[in-house]
């Protein structure tokens, strides 16, 4: 039988990375159920491709394409659940013309469970975000802000429970200090609280309370800094309840999952798939 650290060792790899045919029998004798888990993060609002003249990424990612490997994936697996870790708007005209209509709409369509806000997604004021937010037919997720004097009070949850064909997760949303990075005037009376402790709280609720199979955390704090500002990896050091991370900000390229030990010792998995949807993260894990 496989072991939990052994699993997701071999078979929860960043970008579009399949279980082969041996490992699925592995799975099928065991008796456990396969969750994929597909995430981007720091999509910047673009919906094509890089132009063919760009000096890195010629013709390469956009949303486009990641709806195109989304849906062969969905033909091909039970459990999917697609989520997002923030930074979805600017960065080209797309955003310019439609304020992130265009981007939600699109996102909306490729069947997205949840996302949390990321600083750029402030770029047009609390009023814009808000106000793209019925184009958004998934959960805004946050437990670290607090809204409750904006128009977003209510609008932007701590965390929420899914169900993925028989397959309870719990989703919880944390994201970076927005001082220094978001003028005050565009994210006025949005409260920066502690987002390990906010996380924690609302993990616990998810998986005693819930009785969540799975609780994911989607952050936009940034993979790693040198300094003591917190980050993805002093995040799950200091964390409780939550088993994956996957985070944004810093559009790190991850070659594979990273494993730290939470507070109590328990292994917790943190993945970041870049940026530009050059990348489709994915993360296979066994649930019994």
């Amino acid at each position: 039988m496989l072991n939990r650290r052994s699993f997701i060792r071999r078979s929860s790899l960043a970008g579009a990375f399949l279980l082969t045919p041996s490992w699925m029998r592995s799975l099928q004798a065991g008796g456990l159920k396969t969750l994929v888990i597909l995430h981007t993060n720091d999509i910047h609002s673009h919906i094509d491709p890089f132009p063919a003249n760009d000096p890195k990424f010629p013709n390469q990612g956009g949303l486009a394409r990641i709806a195109t490997l989304v849906k062969e994936i969905r033909a091909s697996e039970q459990h999917v659940i697609l989520l997002d870790s923030g930074d979805i708007f600017q960065g080209t005209p797309y955003f310019n013309r439609f304020g992130g209509k265009a981007e939600y709409e699109l996102m909306s369509s490729m069947g997205y469970v949840a996302s949390t806000p990321g600083n750029h997604d402030f770029d047009n004021g609390i009023n814009g975000l808000d106000s793209m937010l019925p184009y958004a037919r998934f959960q805004m997720l946050n437990a670290n802000y607090r809204f409750e004097n904006t128009v977003l009070a209510g609008k932007i949850k701590p965390s929420t429970v899914v169900d993925v064909n028989g397959i309870k997760v719990g989703l919880v949303g944390v994201g970076i200090e927005l001082d220094g990075l978001v003028p005050p005037q565009l994210c006025k009376d949005v409260i920066y609280t502690d987002p390990v402790a906010a996380a924690n709280r609302e993990a616990e609720i998810l998986k005693k309370e819930h009785k969540c199979d799975v609780v994911i955390c989607l952050s936009h704090l940034g993979y790693r800094y040198d300094d003591k500002k917190i980050d993805d990896r002093k995040f799950a050091a200091a964390s409780r309840n939550i088993d994956v991370i996957l985070g944004g900000h810093t559009h790190t390229f991850m070659p594979a999952p990273e494993l730290i030990a939470n507070a109590d010792g328990k292994e917790v998995v943190i993945n970041q798939a870049g940026w530009g949807g050059l990348r489709l993260g994915r993360i296979n894990m066994g649930i019994r």
